[in-house]
């Protein structure tokens, strides 16, 4: 192997690499279970059956996406690093076992509360999505993460890998998507990740706690 790819293979094997890489498969794993029968998944199908053209609504939905996933994974950092310490990241795991059971119910979307026939499909698109996007499960779960990692860009890329992962293939089946996949299935799967992270933020902080304590 010539020595200019043992140095890549080198460097991607790095601890410090496989963290960052860490971050953004859970980020992007962690959002597709969880936006899978999620509004904007029915959002995605509803634009398509209307639109018919699946190349504008995709990028439409990666716009939408990058932009509100970045900006929630900042206000995550941001108020852990203004509010960083034992009472804080206790809220945050605790809110990730919040968000596993609001994962257990099943969406819904009024198909009338959504007309951008005016615009076309790309704006349309990347309007509704960004609205819908507010407040929703998936743009929650990534302020979490960027309280979690503090890595803004990391965070924000693997979310919207995430978001497109379950987006796309809505475009471009429709209501066949709800068919194929067992969404019941999904939302427990998406739940237990939730709920691992949780534990996990739970065992890290009692045990820098207890760390500090008994130095």
């Amino acid at each position: 192997m010539p020595g200019g790819e043992i140095g890549v293979v080198f460097l991607l094997l790095l601890p410090g690499r496989m963290w960052l890489m860490e971050i953004v498969l859970s980020s992007a794993l962690l959002v597709a279970l969880a936006e899978i029968g999620d509004k904007t998944m029915l959002l995605a199908i509803v634009l398509a059956s209307r639109f018919k053209t699946p190349g504008p609504i995709i990028a439409g939905i990666f716009t939408a996406t990058l932009v509100n996933h970045a900006l929630a994974a900042w206000a995550g950092s941001a108020i852990a690093g203004l509010l960083e310490g034992f009472w804080f990241r206790l809220a945050v795991a605790l809110g990730f076992f919040a968000m596993a059971f609001w994962t257990l119910i099943p969406d819904t979307i009024d198909d009338a509360d959504h007309k951008p026939s005016r615009y076309g499909a790309f704006l349309a698109t990347t309007i509704a999505f960004f609205a819908a996007e507010m407040g929703d499960k998936t743009q929650i779960a990534t302020v979490g993460l960027g309280a979690q990692y503090h890595a803004v860009g990391l965070v924000a890329v693997g979310t919207t890998i995430g978001m497109m992962i379950a987006n796309v293939p809505a475009v471009y089946l429709g209501d066949r998507i709800t068919q194929i996949i067992p969404l019941k299935a999904v939302r427990i799967g998406a739940a237990l990740l939730f709920l691992a992270i949780g534990i996990w933020g739970m065992v890290d902080l009692f045990g820098k706690w207890a760390s500090l304590a008994t130095g």
